[in-house]
């Protein structure tokens, strides 16, 4: 029996998930939230959220609503 392997798919396996990322929505133009990440950094993500809301992201879209608990950043 001969396996077929679809390259493309074979390739997608090698690369690492996308992370999720949790921030702090800061605008929202026409479905596109602004969020800052704990590091400073902004990003945009679809989804349905509103100004002051932490947010889950993963590959630019708002996965859901993260809870609001006291954040601690260890540098590696």
């Amino acid at each position: 029996m001969s396996l077929l392997l679809n390259p493309y798919q074979v390739l997608r396996g090698l690369l690492p998930d996308a992370p999720l990322q949790v921030g702090t929505v800061v605008s929202v133009t026409n479905g596109i939230a602004a969020v800052q990440l704990p590091g400073g950094g902004v990003l945009r993500a679809r989804g349905d959220a509103y100004i002051g809301q932490n947010v889950f992201v993963r590959d630019g879209v708002v996965e859901g609503t993260a809870p609001s608990l006291p954040l601690q950043l260890i540098d590696v």
